[in-house]
């Protein structure tokens, strides 16, 4: 099937102005690569706790993979699936595969063999990089073994750092990259792929449907990139913190590009603990993060200044999902020096509102940002026209992030656009007079008590700020006079006591909500149901609760 195109997602006249403006530019991948390494060559890219590359060696290494991907007869426009945990080899990988135009398909570590094979067979991708052991599970019995059921799939390229044999017919990582002289490895190369050539498919989380591929080119990519380090004020002395995985948009774009992009350096954690998280900060220096509000949570909670030393930290960009606002304020004074900001934004389109440093702390307690880098926000209601500001609606974006289109599915992506040429996010948000955007909800994450819509967001902010309370979320139970009910799942704070439901409503009531939107049960949990990149599993509590009443 023929993919998608940039001229045929944007004007002309979009793309000319994305290109004088500086959104878009003309080096690709390698490119960016080639200068990194011309200028810095012994420095330091990226490293996890066991292997480290510096630029120059990303250079040469990403030469030496992306021949040996071609001479395994791989093409622009085929695809690869890679999945791997948070180690060097992904940037590698990713780095090598682009430099021959092959799309990079990334699967995070956490899904198994029905999730893969979907993403493979949907893909169409030919072969699979993954590793062999990692958390105890087989990843490269299980990727050999879809070589069966997945018609496209042809080769398993298995990277070892367990020292376990690899099953015959599968392909060590190292014997993937190519020998002889570098001259002669990019003579065989020949011309690389252009920065509007299709460039990554990333897959939606599908926390209640099967996932849907977002086709990106390097230079959609990149400008979310170029955004989040102009709006940080981002340089080569940062070293970015990678817990979030990088086989998604957020590791993939804030852990691989942004710090290549600045000529930072880059820590993947490959293993995520707060503990481990806190000792990580101390020990390598680590002054930015970039990931969802659960990470920064996990790591408040764990934090002893005692203990801990977390003085490095400048900023930490929540992202993925709603900051609450009193995690930003308890954020703020835990970790003194350390600005937390907000950004919201979505596979589609990486990045569609975000604060800046240069904004108003309170910004980030108040709003998830506003439009940057040549985007445009409307709040549009269902028909797909704009609401006056004030008003909720759908956040609908237009800009140089945005996907050329969901891979294989051109009657979904035509769906996403409004008559203006925006691009609907499913997302519920309102918008200030100044352009700074709150997001209240998913469409879909209401509760509707007697016909009454209510936001679980709204009461998620405000449960957050209960003592007894460090995570909830709000979900609708099952009423046969009601249809549905509010119920709270809560993760305790450290230390506190369980809180009963009419305390939790007497907490409410002082904070003036309407008496509809009181919660009618609570469920006191040990952990939310995440996904990997740290969005509640709401469809999971949803059908707890309905099982449960």
């Amino acid at each position: 099937m023929t993919m998608a195109t940039t001229l045929g997602r944007y004007s002309q006249q979009e793309i000319d102005s994305y290109y004088q403006d500086g959104h878009w530019q003309k080096g690709n991948l390698a490119d960016l690569i080639e200068l990194q390494a011309e200028k810095r060559p012994d420095k330091v890219f990226c490293f996890d706790d066991t292997t480290s590359m510096t630029y120059g060696e990303m250079r040469e290494r990403s030469l030496r993979v992306a021949l040996g991907l071609q001479r395994l007869g791989l093409h622009a426009g085929d695809r690869i699936v890679v999945q791997l945990p948070n180690w060097t080899e992904f940037a590698l990988t990713a780095a090598g595969a682009a430099r021959i135009g092959v799309v990079v398909v990334p699967v995070m570590p956490i899904y198994r063999e029905d999730e893969v094979a979907y993403v493979v067979g949907h893909s169409g991708a030919r072969l699979a990089v993954t590793c062999d052991e990692f958390k105890g599970f087989r990843y490269v019995d299980m990727h050999a073994g879809l070589i069966a059921t997945c018609e496209s799939l042809e080769r398993v390229v298995c990277v070892s750092r367990s020292g376990s044999s690899v099953a015959e017919g599968v392909t060590p990582f190292e014997q993937l990259a190519a020998d002889g002289p570098l001259d002669d490895v990019v003579a065989e190369l020949g011309a690389a792929p252009g920065p509007d050539d299709p460039f990554v498919i990333v897959y939606t989380s599908g926390t209640t449907a099967r996932p849907k591929g977002c086709l990106h080119t390097f230079n959609t990519m990149a400008a979310t990139a170029r955004v989040i380090a102009d709006a940080l004020e981002y340089t080569e002395s940062d070293v970015q913190f990678g817990p979030s995985p990088i086989t998604h948009s957020t590791g993939l774009v804030t852990s691989v590009l942004l710090p290549m992009m600045s000529g930072a350096s880059s820590y993947f954690m490959d293993t995520w603990t707060p503990e481990g998280g806190l000792e990580a900060i101390a020990r390598h220096k680590l002054t930015a993060a970039v990931t969802a509000t659960a990470f920064l949570q996990m790591l408040m909670t764990a934090y002893d200044p005692e203990r801990h030393d977390a003085s490095s930290l400048r900023l930490w960009l929540c992202a993925g999902s709603p900051i609450p606002s009193a995690v930003v304020e308890k954020a703020t004074k835990l970790f003194t020096g350390c600005k937390v900001l907000s950004l919201y934004g979505r596979s589609e389109n990486f990045s569609t509102t975000m604060c800046r440093i240069s904004d108003d702390p309170v910004r980030s307690s108040t709003s998830d940002g506003r439009a940057q880098g040549g985007a445009e926000v409307q709040i549009v209601d269902p028909l797909g026209v704009e609401v006056p500001r004030g008003e909720v609606g759908d956040i609908a974006y237009k800009g140089p992030s945005h996907m050329l289109g969901y891979y294989q599915d051109p009657q979904a992506t035509d769906e996403l656009f409004t008559d203006a040429g925006f691009s609907r996010s499913g997302d519920l948000g309102v918008m200030d007079e100044d352009g700074f955007v709150r997001v209240t909800g998913r469409l879909k994450d209401i509760v509707i008590r007697g016909g009454l819509n209510i936001s679980a967001r709204e009461l998620e902010e405000l449960l957050l700020g209960h003592p007894a309370i460090g995570d909830a979320a709000v979900v609708g139970m099952p009423d046969e006079r009601l249809g549905e009910k509010v119920c709270v799942f809560a993760v305790l704070a450290p230390g506190q006591p369980a809180p009963t439901l009419a305390e939790i409503v007497a907490y409410l009531k002082e904070r003036r909500l309407a008496t509809p939107k009181l919660p009618e049960r609570l469920e006191i949990v040990d952990a939310l149901p995440m996904t990997a990149t740290g969005k509640v599993q709401k469809h999971v509590l949803r059908a707890d609760i309905a099982q449960r009443v």
